[in-house]
């Protein structure tokens, strides 16, 4: 008997992600789910955990975008399958065509998904996955499409400590660190608390500045000193103006490679 195949769903809006995993259960029964993901570190950090064969990654997430998933997840699980979630945009979908990946467009389709369901299996039996095609497509639609926020990033926030509320320049801020529903700031001063939830926060943030480097870490590069990866691939990030490491999750790293 051939091993059921696995899937991880990565889509932040929950009519959608509830609507897919209600149609896969319908037409491929035998699919096993084992998570949905409501934003891109989480969807990373689990891809990366299980391994799984196929990923229905959502293009557009709060903190990493379903691109910057794909990317990293060259090293992280490089023989899971993609299909890309979208609403409809003509760029994307002329160029997913023309790099022969899958895609499913939103609302998603029965038909539609029937046919990807039917290609997913012949190339999970052919142990086939194209990464070129989907390098160069992830390439070619990085530069433009999808920006993060068309909102200026933020310059600065305002953040409890205690009975006191503070006034912080972002540019101080060493990183973000999330706390349930809340997320720590810490700065040279110590932490304060906001109640932005932190795959909300990434997305106010200046991309090329702060990048996230756990599930429940974001970095300000300007802050940083150096990172050391250890021989089990993970990383450490020592800070210049905190005693503290940050760890980066093995996921993670393939966002660093360029440093």
């Amino acid at each position: 008997m051939n091993k059921a195949l696995t899937c991880v769903i990565a889509e932040d809006e929950e009519i959608f992600r509830e609507a897919l995993i209600n149609l896969l259960r319908e037409e491929w029964p035998d699919l096993d789910v084992l998570a949905a993901c409501e934003d891109g570190g989480a969807a990373l950090d689990t891809i990366g955990e299980h391994q799984p064969d196929i990923v229905f990654l959502d293009i557009r997430m709060p903190g990493l975008t379903g691109l910057e998933v794909a990317a990293a997840m060259s090293e992280a699980s490089p023989k899971t399958q993609i299909v890309f979630v979208t609403a409809y945009d003509q760029y994307a979908i002329d160029a997913f065509e023309k790099g022969a990946v899958d895609y499913l467009l939103k609302p998603i389709a029965r038909e539609r998904l029937t046919g990807t369901i039917q290609r997913l299996k012949v190339r999970a039996a052919a142990g086939h996955n194209d990464t070129e095609a989907l390098t160069a497509l992830i390439q070619q639609l990085s530069g433009a499409l999808l920006p993060r926020s068309s909102e200026p990033p933020l310059v600065w926030l305002t953040a409890s400590a205690g009975k006191e509320t503070r006034l912080i320049m972002v540019d101080d801020v060493a990183y973000f660190q999330s706390d349930n529903k809340y997320t720590v700031v810490m700065t040279a001063q110590g932490e304060s608390l906001v109640r932005t939830p932190l795959r909300e926060m990434l997305d106010k943030l200046d991309p090329t500045h702060f990048k996230q480097i756990h599930r429940a870490t974001i970095v300000n590069m300007k802050a940083i000193a150096s990172i050391v990866r250890d021989d089990t691939g993970r990383g450490t990030v020592k800070l210049k103006s905190r005693p503290e490491t940050l760890t980066v999750s093995l996921t993670f790293m393939p966002l660093f490679k360029n440093m």
